[in-house]
């Protein structure tokens, strides 16, 4: 263990909340505050934000470019969510309002002490939340619809805590749109941040639906830049998991190294369809590219189709027998409650409680959190033989 102390410089300009911290400090072994007239290098900075906000983060911003200090925590008496977000992209470590609440502000510290010395991690007991992937067999087919409300309707039901909905559409991300939401960060900025990311910063990132959905959307502003490897979306992921109950993503059509990750990671993969010649054409052709990329478990993939109605001049024993796999869920087409639905950026459970549409998704989320689509000792999607169990998951 390291045996030097954690050198603290503090730039405050309340004298009050300079003895408050220096008490806190001064209450836990191995941080030392360093002169005002000794500044230098120090370990830790804990700074106070006053008016010239923006001043003071290009300050903050050139002394860690220097080197002249490690890590930032900062401190406002202003409630403003956009100084939060700015701290957090500028770097900061932890990020304290005032009044400050000691026991948060003791917690950081120890924490911040035990990452520095390199004490050993103590596993603790974290919740496994699934992963439930939405991908569709072509563009237009109702794949962020179907996303959203799924989330939306897990979200409701009663042994479930928390859901978290990720756009992995890039460029073309609809669902802060389809959600009337305004959000802040994306993953594309959290991918960035990866190495600080902790269940704190995400859910400081994260945007809240009033459904209770946590929000994380695709980057928009998209110029040939690589946000992510397929690593950092797994270190996203598991921390995600860790977190939350259910990850609903919304993966739109791409077959990359990222959204390989993503199948290899997911619990239920639902392929959307629609009742038309070419959309099932897509669907069988996805189901061979996995076979073909090395995912054997065939099983979690579940087959939706949407916008479902009995005058199909394709029956369902036709596409069943053209995809050459069962449709476990067919979601019946009602326009008018889904379009309603995307244009007043709500989710269906508020605009058509009882149409069919919001019914049969329901039931989706009520079989998923039956964990009827989760293995018992889930291993990787890749290298393995197909399973078969002969069960029957048709469901209508």
């Amino acid at each position: 263990m390291n045996e030097k102390n954690i050198s603290v410089r503090l730039e405050l300009k309340s004298r009050e909340l300079k003895k408050e911290f220096a008490q806190l400090l001064s209450s836990i072994h191995g941080y030392q505050i360093k002169n005002i007239d000794n500044q230098g290098h120090c370990d830790l900075l804990i700074m106070e934000l006053g008016d010239s906000v923006n001043g003071e983060f290009d300050l903050f911003r050139s002394l860690k470019a220097t080197g002249e200090i490690g890590e930032v925590f900062l401190t406002s008496s202003s409630t403003n969510p956009a100084i939060l977000i700015e701290a957090l992209r500028a770097g900061a470590k932890e990020f304290f309002t005032q009044p400050l609440n000691r026991e948060d502000v003791m917690a950081s510290l120890l924490k911040f002490k035990d990452q520095w010395e390199g004490a050993p991690v103590i596993p603790q007991k974290t919740k496994k939340g699934k992963i439930i992937n939405v991908i569709g067999g072509k563009g237009g087919v109702g794949t962020t619809t179907v996303a959203v409300n799924i989330a939306a309707s897990l979200n409701e039901l009663e042994n479930v805590d928390s859901v978290a909905l990720i756009d992995m559409n890039l460029v073309l991300g609809e669902i802060p749109l389809f959600m009337d939401l305004e959000t802040s960060f994306n993953w594309g900025e959290v991918a960035k941040n990866i190495s600080r990311v902790d269940s704190t910063y995400l859910m400081s990132v994260l945007a809240k639906h009033p459904s209770g959905v946590f929000i994380l959307p695709s980057p928009t502003d998209y110029n040939g830049e690589k946000f992510a490897d397929a690593d950092t979306i797994e270190q996203l992921l598991e921390m995600m998991m860790r977190t939350f109950d259910y990850i609903v993503i919304d993966n739109g059509q791409s077959l990359n190294d990222i959204s390989r990750k993503i199948l290899e990671l997911s619990d239920t993969v639902f392929l959307v369809s629609i009742p038309t010649l070419p959309c099932l054409i897509n669907v069988k052709r996805l189901l061979k590219t996995f076979l073909r990329l090395g995912f054997h478990q065939q099983e979690r993939v579940k087959i939706i189709m949407n916008r479902s109605h009995r005058k199909s001049m394709i029956s369902i024993k036709e596409a069943e027998e053209g995809i050459g796999k069962k449709i476990s869920w067919l979601i019946p087409n009602d326009y008018n409650s889904a379009m309603s639905a995307i244009n007043k950026g709500k989710v269906l459970t508020e605009i058509a409680k009882k149409a069919e549409i919001t019914k049969t998704i329901q039931k989706i989320a009520v079989t998923l959190c039956k964990g009827e689509n989760r293995s018992n000792g889930k291993k990787s999607f890749w290298g393995r033989k197909p399973v078969f169990d002969g069960s029957k998951v048709k469901k209508y």
